[in-house]
């Protein structure tokens, strides 16, 4: 590990955070140890979800304004679809938060899903730790836009923010089950499209069919309209996060244990088990895998 390099994180030093992201991306030497070397921070963590389309990086682009205006420190991560080509993120820094690039007020940066489930990147947890080791008063995260599977960022974030639009009133029943449950905060967004207020009626209703209360904001992301209310969601939602620490640490536990386990398990290896094992009669690939999890074979 680089001397000092938590020293210069915490004071601000963006190219030794940049430095050290790329250290856990990759799981190089030393990686590790910084990890186990961050201090206990309580710096909130917001995710914004939703389908492709919804103007989750417009939502992202005009709160980072917001904050900046109350003189607040602001860290972006951008998961973005993997490159077929490459394993680096597919859009790269995101154009609309351009005009971010060099304000000492925000460190932006844009990682690749890598294939992973859930519209997050597989070391998501460890960067966000990182970040939160920084002088930063939120941290953003902005997941893929893949629809129902991003629930997962609900298990990171402390604070998830939905990002919907008019026109999707017909799946609504089919969210509810799924990625509706996960929201602490709703934004309809182009809410001055045709079926707006049908739209939010209708998930009204589904909300008030469930147990979790959550905020709904009507915006107008592209003209700034209902970006104060969601401002004021987000920070009165901040009294509720400590009750919430148990279950997220949980959460985290449960991607870094699980991701471990998949280190420890050597493809090769196994195929060379399997092919010696399944030569008995009574091979079941069940008791296999119970025996194989449970103690050397």
């Amino acid at each position: 590990m680089p001397p000092n390099i938590l020293r210069e994180i915490q004071q601000g030093n963006e190219r030794s955070l940049a430095r050290a992201i790329s250290m856990i991306e990759n799981q190089t030497t030393g990686s590790l140890e910084l990890l186990k070397s961050l201090p206990i921070s309580k710096t909130p963590v917001i995710g914004f979800t939703g389908p492709p389309g919804a103007g989750k990086s417009t939502v992202v682009d005009i709160l980072i304004a917001r904050f900046i205006q109350q003189e607040k420190k602001i860290a972006v991560l951008c998961v973005d679809p993997s490159s077929p080509f490459h394993a680096g993120a597919f859009l790269g820094d995101r154009i609309r938060m351009n005009r971010w690039t060099g304000n000492p007020s925000v460190f932006i940066r844009s990682l690749s899903s890598r294939g992973a489930l859930g519209g997050l990147h597989p070391r998501i947890v460890e960067i966000t730790d990182l970040l939160k080791a920084g002088p930063f008063d939120y941290i953003f995260i902005e997941t893929v836009g893949i629809g129902q599977n991003e629930i997962e960022i609900a298990g990171i974030a402390d604070c998830t923010v939905l990002i919907l639009t008019p026109g999707s009133g017909d799946e609504i029943q089919g969210l509810k089950s799924g990625v509706l449950e996960i929201a602490d905060v709703f934004v309809v967004n182009k809410s001055d499209y045709p079926g707006a207020k049908q739209f939010i009626s209708q998930l009204e209703s589904a909300l008030h069919m469930g147990s979790k209360g959550a905020d709904i904001i009507e915006m107008t992301a592209t003209q700034e309209k209902g970006v104060e209310a969601l401002v004021l969601a987000i920070e009165e939602k901040k009294a509720s996060f400590p009750s919430r620490e148990i279950q997220t640490l949980t959460e985290k536990a449960f991607r870094l244990i699980l991701a471990r386990m998949k280190q420890k398990i050597d493809r090769a290896s196994l195929h060379q088990i399997i092919a010696r094992e399944s030569l008995s009669e009574n091979f079941n690939l069940y008791s296999f895998v119970e025996n194989y999890l449970t103690g050397p074979l």
